[in-house]
């Protein structure tokens, strides 16, 4: 029964939002609510697993949100993200933008935080959007979607492929190696595929996008800033590199704070630097401090202010967002789901691979969660890997698939993902669930296919 309630949950958080019009918090609650009381969790078992949801969320996420959206306003103000995109479409030209984005976040950026790269990366995907047509944001929103989350299940150090890796005993450059050989192809082989549905009229700007006031204030505000800079009546903004290194300072510390630990060579100092709020705290505190020096006070604190109005409103959603995931973690969903599947071992290869992508793949839309319904899966399927025809890194490949499947409402990454890209929930059920879905079933012949080579 905990499937059906779980099902019913998901659904009718998605049909009050999208039919009846309900605001997302308020339906993420109401979701909440049934599905705990529905589960056996009790009255208060339900309202502590909800508020210890919430509250979790914030402590992982909260600062990182607050920093990088503040971070991304300030050099929005100083036309930095602008000019980047006039960098990249002068280099690589529109049509090949949001591929070069995908490859790119998928082999290089995985061992940064997917909700810091989602941050960091919006901006720049919103300012590109125009010059990519009327289906601009749709793609660029698909082209972030599968850089981001391919490389989190596939690419060491992504924490979802570690984690996998981990738990079925796969050496870390072997899971490197057959990553690399799946995951930039499976994020360019979506974005190929999502941009010609695009071309048929699978994205509508008129009802799957849908900026929040604030974000479009602070755009709004950004192009006055840059007016006026174009005027002379402020002190000239800094070099393009100069003002990217708030980005740049902390991606570096971040990925070198990882790759410190996974070489064995990391301090505690090293850990201190490469922690991702820390990181993020010293890239806005750069901003802050070349908007001062260059737009001046007035425009920096402009900048700030609607930095703050935003970010409130994805803190509360995003909150919420957890709450849901958090009340199903509670159930016994993961217990229902092992007993279900073990009596399978034994199967053939590819057989065995469909079961380990669809268990994670249920896991992902009960929970809401990529990296814990790999972490379940694989801790599911691991006592009988031995009883597996098929390769562990195969295996683990499949579980990484299946946990990338269909990211949705009952995930904080969807709500953050829908505010700061500026789309309505029906625009990120395209951008990002059908996205994270089209990615999984690509993946899946690619790594059948590995595992007759293996």
């Amino acid at each position: 029964m905990i499937v059906l309630h779980a099902t019913i949950a998901i659904l009718a958080v998605v049909l009050l939002i999208i039919v009846l019009k309900v605001d997302p918090v308020i339906s993420l609650v109401t979701g909440s609510l049934y599905l705990g009381l529905a589960a056996g969790l009790g009255f208060e078992g339900t309202v502590t697993a909800i508020v210890d949801g919430f509250g979790g969320i914030m402590a992982e996420v909260g600062l990182l949100i607050g920093f990088g959206v503040l971070m991304g306003s300030l050099l929005f103000a100083m036309q930095a993200l602008q000019r980047l995109v006039r960098l990249l479409l002068t280099v690589l030209g529109a049509t090949r933008l949001p591929y070069a984005m995908a490859a790119v976040m998928t082999t290089l950026f995985p061992s940064i935080y997917v909700d810091v790269q989602l941050v960091l990366a919006s901006p720049l995907a919103r300012s590109a959007a125009p010059q990519l047509g009327r289906n601009g944001l749709g793609l660029m929103g698909g082209a972030i979607t599968a850089g981001i989350l391919v490389g989190y299940v596939f690419v060491v150090p992504g924490l979802g492929t570690i984690s996998i890796a981990g738990l079925l005993d796969i050496p870390l450059a072997t899971m490197l190696g057959f990553g690399l050989l799946i995951g930039p192809l499976t994020a360019v082989l979506t974005v190929f595929v999502y941009s010609q549905l695009l071309k048929l009229g699978f994205w509508n700007p008129e009802g799957d996008e849908h900026a929040s006031e604030a974000l479009l204030e602070a755009e709004a505000l950004a192009d006055e800033h840059a007016e006026e800079l174009a005027g002379g009546g402020h002190r000239s903004v800094p070099s393009l590199f100069v003002s990217l290194l708030p980005v740049l300072v902390p991606l570096a510390l971040i990925a070198f704070g990882a790759i410190a630990e996974a070489a064995g060579f990391s301090t505690p100092f090293i850990a201190f630097l490469g922690n991702p709020v820390l990181a993020l705290f010293l890239g806005l505190v750069g901003a802050y401090a070349l908007a001062k020096t260059s737009i001046g006070n007035t425009l920096t604190d402009e900048a700030m202010s609607k930095g703050f109005d935003t970010t409130g409103q994805i803190l509360l959603i995003t909150g919420v967002g957890g709450s849901l995931g958090a009340v199903i973690a509670a159930t016994d969903l993961e217990q229902v789901l092992g007993d279900l599947f073990s009596a399978e071992a034994g199967a053939p290869v590819v057989v065995s691979i469909l079961l380990a992508w669809l268990i994670a793949a249920v896991l992902h839309l009960a929970i809401g969660s990529i990296s814990v319904a790999a972490i379940t899966a694989a801790g599911i399927i691991g006592p009988i890997m031995g009883q597996l025809d098929a390769p562990t890194v195969i295996i683990g490949l499949a579980i990484g698939a299946g946990a990338l499947f269909a990211l949705q409402v009952n995930s904080n990454f969807f709500w953050m993902f829908q505010t700061l890209l500026g789309v309505s929930t029906r625009g990120a059920l395209k951008a990002l669930t059908f996205v994270t879905a089209l990615a999984s079933v690509i993946a899946l012949p690619l790594i059948i296919g590995l595992s007759f080579v293996v």
